[in-house]
C-alpha cells in the first residue's frame, strides 16, 4: 500500500480510548503539527517537511479526513458532518475539546522518548485545531504553542467569537504557565471571519505579553493583494516569497520554535 504521507512513517498512538494514526519523520526537537480541515492535506504535509528540513522531529497526527487528500470543497463537505458529531471535538461551546487529552498524552510521551534531544515539544494547530495547541499547553512538556487562525469555538455569537476554546481551569493553568515564562504565538488574517479578532483580544487580556499575535492585513486594497477570504496562513494562503507578510509570519514561527526548543 502506498504511504499517504510520503517521507513520513505511520505509527498508531492510543490514549483514553481514542486511537489515531501519527506520521513521523526527521530528527531533533519534537514538533506536533495538527492539521486543519479537511485533514492532513498536501499543504500541511509540505509544512511538516519544511520543519523536518529545518532539523525537527515532526509528528503529524491524522485526527479526521483522509491523509493526503487535497483541501477541496468536496472533501470538506465529506469530512465536516463526521467531525461535527464526533465526541472528540467541542465545536460551539467555549470549552476544551476532549481530543486535547490525547494530544497532551502524545506530547508527554514524546518528551519521555526523546528526552536526550529536546527540552520539550512544540505544538502547531491550524484552523479547526488552532486552539488545540493552546489546550496542549496545559501539559508541561509543551514549550512552544503556535495557534494559526484558531477557529474554535465556532464564531457564531459575540461570546464564541471571543472564546479561547478552553475550560476555565485549563485557561487558568495556561495563564499560570505564561506568568512563569511560557510564550504563545498566534497568526491570523485581519479580515478572517473564521478566526475573529476578538479571540486574539481575549488571549492578549488573559496572557499579557506572553501572547504574541501576528495579524496579516487582508482588508480590501491591502498592499500585497491578499484576498479578503484568506484563512490558512501557513498552508493554502502562504505566499512563499521574501517580503510577503505570510512568509514573514512563517519565518517568525520558525524563529519562535528555535528560541523555545533550541535553548543556547
Amino acid at each position: 500500500m502506498t504511504n499517504a504521507v510520503p517521507g513520513f512513517d505511520p505509527v498508531t498512538f492510543a490514549h483514553a480510548g481514542w486511537e489515531h494514526q501519527v506520521y513521523r519523520a526527521g530528527s531533533g526537537p519534537a514538533v506536533v503539527v495538527i492539521h486543519e480541515v479537511p485533514g492532513l492535506h498536501p499543504g500541511v504535509i509540505a509544512f511538516g517537511q519544511r520543519l523536518v528540513d529545518a532539523g525537527y522531529r515532526v509528528y503529524l497526527p491524522s485526527l479526521f479526513g483522509r491523509p493526503g487528500a487535497p483541501p477541496t470543497g468536496g472533501e470538506t463537505l465529506r469530512v465536516l458532518p463526521r467531525v461535527c458529531v464526533s465526541r472528540e471535538f467541542t465545536l460551539l461551546a467555549d470549552r476544551t475539546s476532549p481530543v486535547a487529552s490525547w494530544l497532551r498524552a502524545l506530547a508527554a510521551a514524546l518528551v519521555v522518548r526523546l528526552r536526550a534531544g529536546s527540552p520539550g515539544v512544540g505544538a502547531i494547530g491550524m484552523c479547526f485545531t488552532g486552539g488545540f495547541a493552546l489546550a496542549m499547553a496545559v501539559e508541561p512538556a509543551v514549550l512552544a504553542p503556535v495557534l494559526s487562525q484558531p477557529g474554535l469555538p465556532a464564531p457564531m455569537t459575540a461570546r464564541s467569537r471571543a472564546g479561547a476554546g478552553l475550560d476555565p481551569a485549563d485557561l487558568a493553568v495556561v495563564r499560570q504557565r505564561a506568568h512563569a515564562g511560557l510564550c504563545v504565538l498566534g497568526l491570523r488574517f485581519s479580515a478572517d471571519r473564521g478566526s475573529p479578532p476578538e479571540r486574539f483580544a481575549t488571549l492578549r487580556r488573559e496572557l499579557g505579553d506572553a501572547f504574541e499575535g501576528i495579524e496579516i492585513d487582508s482588508s480590501p486594497g491591502n498592499p500585497h493583494g491578499i484576498r479578503r477570504t484568506a484563512h490558512s496562513v501557513l498552508t493554502v494562503d502562504l505566499v512563499d516569497e521574501p517580503g510577503h507578510p505570510t512568509r514573514a509570519a512563517l519565518d517568525r514561527v520558525m524563529a519562535f520554535l528555535a528560541q523555545r526548543l533550541r535553548p543556547a
